[in-house]
């Protein structure tokens, strides 16, 4: 991570944000394809994606802030924060980001809850910001659980604090079903 003396170069975030920009990207062409979303009219499913894309890593900054301030990562992200060094702040939480185990967001039962609301706003609202929105941010999700399941073989941070046991083939095939029902939300709109 460190080059010289002081240069600090974060490739954990610039490889996440990298990862789910090119994801959120790809879908939203797809969509936009599918769906013949040409118009100008159409921007705000862009810009709602976009802010999807972001939303969900909020769950960090509540869980340093909120959930766990006593710990050690969340009380350096801190120290950094006061110091005027939040770029570097946010890069410790990327950097640190298998070390949360209680996420909000990050969890099976948000998911399938959140998943639930998804439809129910493709199937009933008008709105493209609230449907890209919604769209960007099940997909954020989906791709932590993949992550996850190819770096760290595991998905029992998913399931922290839940009476569900997944083994690790149940755990792909959940994850395969998220991308599947995410398809089908993208023909809904």
């Amino acid at each position: 991570m460190l080059f010289g003396d002081d240069r600090i170069t974060c490739l954990p975030m610039k490889r996440e944000l990298f990862i789910h920009f090119a994801f959120w990207f790809s879908f939203f062409v797809f969509i936009t394809l599918l769906k013949h979303y040409f118009s100008f009219s159409y921007w705000p499913f862009w810009l709602g994606g976009i802010v999807g894309t972001l939303l969900p890593d909020l769950d960090h900054f509540i869980y340093f802030y909120f959930v766990k301030p006593q710990e050690l990562t969340s009380q350096r992200v801190g120290y950094l924060v006061g110091k005027k060094e939040v770029v570097r702040g946010v890069e410790l939480l990327y950097e640190t980001r298998n070390e949360r185990k209680e996420l909000i967001f990050h969890s099976l039962f948000f998911q399938i809850i959140f998943f639930i609301l998804t439809f129910w706003m493709l199937s009933s609202s008008g709105s493209f910001f609230g449907r890209g929105l919604v769209l960007a941010f099940a997909l954020h999700l989906s791709i932590d659980q993949a992550t996850d399941l190819t770096e760290l073989k595991s998905f029992d941070n998913w399931l922290k604090n839940s009476p569900v046991n997944l083994s690790f083939r149940n755990a792909k095939i959940y994850c395969l079903a998220t991308v599947l029902l995410l398809c089908i939300f993208g023909f809904l709109l």
